[in-house]
């Protein structure tokens, strides 16, 4: 493999890492300041209530972004596939 071809390979898996990361830890984050800001206003200070509904915002996130997702990496394995075929 040649090293262009590896960079070039290791950029769009990185890319594609933070593409696919970012709408689950952009709904965490949104939650996650929400219910600080609610609990900060009714002075509530327990763990236990901020972890619940960002793990429901993640996972409905996730749910939504699924077919996205999923083509994206789809797209990944099919480039990543073609290269190596014309390696060789």
């Amino acid at each position: 493999m040649e090293a262009s071809v590896a960079v070039d390979l290791v950029r769009e898996t990185l890319i594609g890492a933070l593409l696919i990361g970012t709408p689950v830890l952009l709904a965490g984050m949104a939650s996650g300041l929400i219910i600080g800001l609610l609990q900060a206003l009714t002075q509530v200070q327990d763990q236990t209530v901020a972890f619940v509904p960002k793990i429901f915002a993640m996972a409905g996130v996730m749910i939504l972004c699924l077919p996205w997702l999923v083509s994206r990496m789809v797209e990944f394995t099919r480039i990543a596939i073609e290269n190596a075929t014309l390696v060789h």
